[in-house]
């Protein structure tokens, strides 16, 4: 049975499909998976903490943490692994305790410390070698999120 205290997403890859688009006036956007955001829904109901945490810093992921109503977000944030600790030595967790599910190799080192660890299908070579890594069936922002959360509930 898992014991997860912790779930934490990386953003680009992840719940989006990678891709910034950008309209004639500027205006960027990224699209999100609905179903992705019920699998938030799913953790609070079963009293599993979630976390939000990418290298960039825009208004459309506040707004979109903010809609799933994500206990931790960090914006701007290379050194994922270390704000994920801050989050454990809060919570008095450890990083066993700890989901997490990324794409590109910014996320590597945050993988390779937590014991449930996944990847969309299109992750980046590197991050689907780690050793214990769950590859989803679903690529980024078309459910990888929400198939790593029901693979994580169905234990509980």
């Amino acid at each position: 049975m898992t014991n997860i205290k912790l779930f934490a997403t990386d953003v680009d890859g992840t719940m989006t499909d990678a891709c910034m688009y950008y309209a004639e006036n500027g205006m960027e956007l990224k699209k999100f998976n609905f179903r992705d955001g019920m699998g938030f829904k799913l953790l609070r109901d079963a009293g599993i903490k979630t976390a939000i945490i990418t290298s960039e810093k825009t208004n459309i992921v506040q707004k979109r943490a903010d809609k799933l109503k994500v206990d931790y977000l960090s914006m701007g944030t290379w050194t994922k692994l270390e704000f994920v600790q801050n989050i454990c030595n809060e919570l008095g967790i450890t990083l066993n305790e700890i989901a997490y599910i990324g794409d590109d190799i910014n996320d590597i080192e945050l993988l390779s410390a937590v014991k449930y660890k996944a990847c969309p299908k299109d992750a980046v070579e590197k991050v689907k070698s780690i050793n214990g890594i769950r590859i989803l069936e679903n690529k980024g922002g078309e459910g990888a999120v929400r198939e790593f959360i029901e693979y994580l509930l169905m234990d509980i």
